[in-house]
């Protein structure tokens, strides 16, 4: 090769991190297993809170899908019954909240965080009541559920977890892979630093508020930061969404992503990745920013014209970043 092609060759594109070995489909939809539910709590900070979220044990101990799961995976629920046109109801995809080692601490029991879905009907007066959901929250310890997977095997924890460290990012259910990659963290890799941004509209809304801020306590690595956008801070100061975390808590983020060590996974609520996109652009000084976020030269200039469909596209993060919304 000449030197002239040597310099304009294309830099190698960054492979990212090595990622945890997943294992998939041990329990097909066609062919479920049965476990058995024995533990379904209320995980919300406050009663009052506008949805019903509920923590959700699984006891799989008896079937493939004991120790199988990494955090970040989902499972598969199967509701009985059958839809209006006569067929069963849908595969609904689950995240695990638990860690690897599971609830019991031998990967036998797993564990889910379910919202209850009710809606208004668009096309007039009625209520829209979600089949698996609702199916989910009202089962009781000792009730049976048929499940499949586990699926997904691109947002997990790197292969060697303690070579980096992490700035979660979570609205909604969302939370449920960060408890369980949390744990982990914390158990498997005390040299990590992370720093989990959970976001919610008020405070009665945050999911798992009790475990995360007695592990904020308990252990120097990590930090949690609820975040609430329609009042106040705890800290008195005004509503903000989680991407704003980057500005107001640059002391603690940026650090931890100005290495190479840092990587950044993202889970929640549709239309959350424009904002951590942004706020990235915003924060994050190069060469910094070209590590998580390959911005093309026509939109660089103007990150708060970015939409949805430029990410991928116009905006496309790199294998540093790890995103999962729905």
């Amino acid at each position: 090769m000449s030197m002239t092609e040597t310099m304009d060759a294309k830099p190698a594109r960054d492979p990212g991190p090595e990622l945890a070995e997943a294992p998939l489909h041990i329990a097909r939809p066609k062919e479920p297993v049965t476990g058995v539910v024995t533990r379904n709590e209320l995980c919300t900070a406050g009663r009052r809170a506008a949805g019903f979220v509920r923590h959700i044990e699984i006891d799989v101990s008896s079937t493939p899908l004991a120790g199988s799961f990494v955090p970040g995976q989902s499972f598969g629920v199967h509701a009985p019954g059958e839809d209006e046109r006569g067929r069963p109801h849908a595969l609904r995809l689950y995240s695990t909240a638990s860690p690897s080692i599971g609830e019991d601490g031998k990967g036998g029991v797993i564990a889910t965080t379910v919202k209850r879905l009710i809606d208004e009907r668009d096309d007039g007066p009625g209520l829209f009541v979600g089949v698996t959901s609702n199916y989910l929250c009202s089962l009781q310890p000792g009730d049976e559920v048929k499940l499949s997977g586990p699926n997904g095997k691109r947002f997990v924890l790197p292969a060697r977890p303690g070579d980096h460290d992490y700035v979660f990012f979570a609205t909604g259910t969302g939370i449920a892979p960060f408890r369980g990659m949390v744990l982990d963290l914390i158990r498997e890799a005390p040299e990590s630093k992370v720093a989990l941004v959970m976001g919610a509209p008020y405070e009665t809304d945050l999911i798992y508020d009790d475990l995360f801020s007695k592990l904020d306590e308990e252990h120097p690595n990590f930090t949690y930061l609820p975040t609430i956008s329609r009042h106040a801070q705890r800290d008195a100061s005004p509503g903000c969404y989680v991407q704003d975390r980057l500005d107001r808590d640059a002391g603690t983020l940026i650090p931890l992503l100005q290495s190479d060590r840092g990587l950044i996974y993202v889970c929640g609520l549709l239309g959350m990745d424009v904002g951590i996109v942004q706020g990235l652009a915003r924060s994050m000084p190069e060469p910094w920013l070209s590590r998580y976020l390959a911005i093309d030269p026509e939109v660089a200039d103007d990150a708060s014209s970015w939409t949805r469909k430029m990410i991928g596209r116009k905006v496309k993060p790199t294998r540093r970043v790890f995103l999962e919304v729905y």
